[in-house]
């Protein structure tokens, strides 16, 4: 199998970032994703002194593995913000993602990575159709301006469409020239990025607040942490977001590739977008940590391409991670003293990373911005926080289970969790060389599972995951696995 490394990431151009850590900013931004540079990008250029704090490389996470569609056309979003949160919340939504889709073009205008495309969101089944009508009535509640089309009209897709949502004029871009330009433009206005800083924690204080990295301690006057799942979490994240994990495709296909971005409402979706001559596929999703054979998902991923498009061959495969909160509105805001967080962006960051970065910017300069989503975060919504936490517990559960003694040699690729007396423990082969380290999540003690397709290991509860070494890919623990004698 080979090694997941996404087009973006293959194709991003040289982004140069700082190596010496700041004793003292007014800033610290934790994160080098759209959202936290886009941040970083708002306040230098205000007169703020920024650093920005990255554990792995710029654009590692979120932004470097998304489809890269930025656009207002979203899924099955609207309907369901409406039905968990409402009309208000649904038009204050709508304007932070238009703002933030107009920022992100603005800070495009003229590169190679921003292309015009018209997007589609469309149904083949039944149960995809109920989901598109919705959306659509969803749509005009918030009077955006869509066409909804009917059975038989040509999408340029090489399949029947039963029903179909367009919206004209939309953009996708390539998120790390966008990722480039931002973190040049911070450090053109006397801000910091520094990579393979790990923030460990924060202390408030009345002089500001001590972030304690990998690297050192920093004094800041406000924080922000747009590190997807917040390592730092004064609110009990943790219990409010559901994480998400999902694979992406590009193949090379004979003969023209669809000319839009589409994304399907069927049970089965799928996304398709194109990028230097290649079709981007996007799909299936899965709970980070609860899927025992991410290997068959991406088989799936390539038996559907090749079946749709024939002759398709793969070319890069990658995943990406993000969250949902249960009612479905993203946060952005303060969550106590000096401290801000973004989250919960639900697969849309293109327009909700720089959405956040307005309103936190904008809150922090004392120029908030228009729309205001914070009376509609109600996290603990009923029946969804019950579902999410009851997974959690499940996954708990089970993952003590399946800790049980293991015997025989590992093949390449393969990781087991086995027992070590009392102690569950990690096993993996990968390159050759057996890897044993602790299998007990330092976030909250999940047992972790292992992700083949990926080489890694992951939490089924707050959706950490871990290099088979035991050091910290992504997730809310900040601290890596112990090490354990083989």
């Amino acid at each position: 199998m080979s090694t997941a490394r996404s087009l973006w990431h293959e194709t991003s151009p040289l982004i140069e970032v700082d190596q010496a850590l700041p004793t003292r900013a007014d800033v610290v931004i934790v994160g080098a994703g759209i959202a936290g540079l886009a941040t970083a990008t708002l306040l230098a250029r205000a007169g703020r002194r920024v650093a920005v704090l990255e554990a792995r490389e710029v654009g590692a996470v979120a932004t470097g593995n998304t489809t890269a569609k930025l656009s207002l056309l979203q899924g099955s979003v609207y309907s369901g913000i409406r039905s968990h949160a409402g009309d208000e919340a649904l038009d204050a939504y709508v304007a932070a993602n238009r703002a933030g889709e107009e920022w992100v073009r603005g800070e495009l205008d003229g590169d190679e990575g921003l292309e015009r495309r018209d997007a589609f969101t469309y149904a083949t089944t039944p149960e995809g159709v109920k989901a598109v009508e919705e959306e659509a009535e969803a749509l005009a509640a918030a009077g955006v301006d869509v066409d909804v089309l009917g059975e038989g009209q040509d999408l340029g897709l090489p399949y029947p469409v039963a029903r179909a949502i367009r919206m004209r004029d939309q953009w996708q871009i390539h998120p790390m020239r966008l990722l480039a330009r931002l973190t040049a433009s911070v450090r053109d206005h006397a801000g910091s990025v520094v990579t393979g800083c790990r923030v460990l924690g924060a202390d408030v204080t009345d002089e500001g607040a001590l972030v304690h990295t990998s690297r050192g301690t920093v004094l800041a006057d406000q924080v922000v942490v747009t590190s997807g799942f917040p390592v730092i979490d004064r609110a009990g994240f943790f219990a409010r977001l559901k994480p998400s994990r999902s694979l992406a495709a590009a193949y090379r296909v004979p003969g023209a590739v669809p000319s839009g971005m589409y994304l399907s409402l069927d049970p089965q979706g799928r996304s398709l977008r194109t990028a230097r001559g290649l079709l981007i596929v996007g799909g299936p999703a899965w709970t980070t940590g609860r899927s025992r054979d991410t290997d068959a998902l991406l088989r799936e991923l390539d038996a559907w391409t090749t079946a749709a498009f024939p002759g398709a061959s793969r070319v890069s495969w990658w995943a990406a991670q993000d969250y949902q909160t249960v009612t479905r509105v993203p946060f952005a805001g303060a969550v106590g003293d000096r401290l801000y967080v973004a989250t919960g962006f639900n697969k849309w960051g293109m327009t909700n990373g720089p959405a956040a970065a307005l309103t936190i910017a904008g809150e922090i300069l004392g120029d908030p911005v228009p729309w205001d989503l914070s009376p509609h975060l109600n996290l603990r919504d009923g029946a969804d926080f019950v579902t999410a936490q009851a997974g959690v517990a499940a996954s708990a559960v089970t993952g003590v289970v399946r800790a049980v003694a293991g015997s025989g040699s590992l093949e390449e690729g393969e990781g087991r969790v086995v027992r070590d007396g009392l102690h569950p423990v990690a096993e993996a082969r990968v390159g050759g060389e057996v890897c044993r380290v602790s299998a007990v999540c330092t976030h909250l003690g999940g047992i972790l599972e292992w992700n083949r397709a990926e080489q890694s290991w992951d939490c089924p509860l707050h959706a950490s995951r871990f290099a088979p070494d035991g050091s910290v890919l992504e997730g809310p623990a900040v601290e890596g696995l112990r090490h354990l004698a083989g």
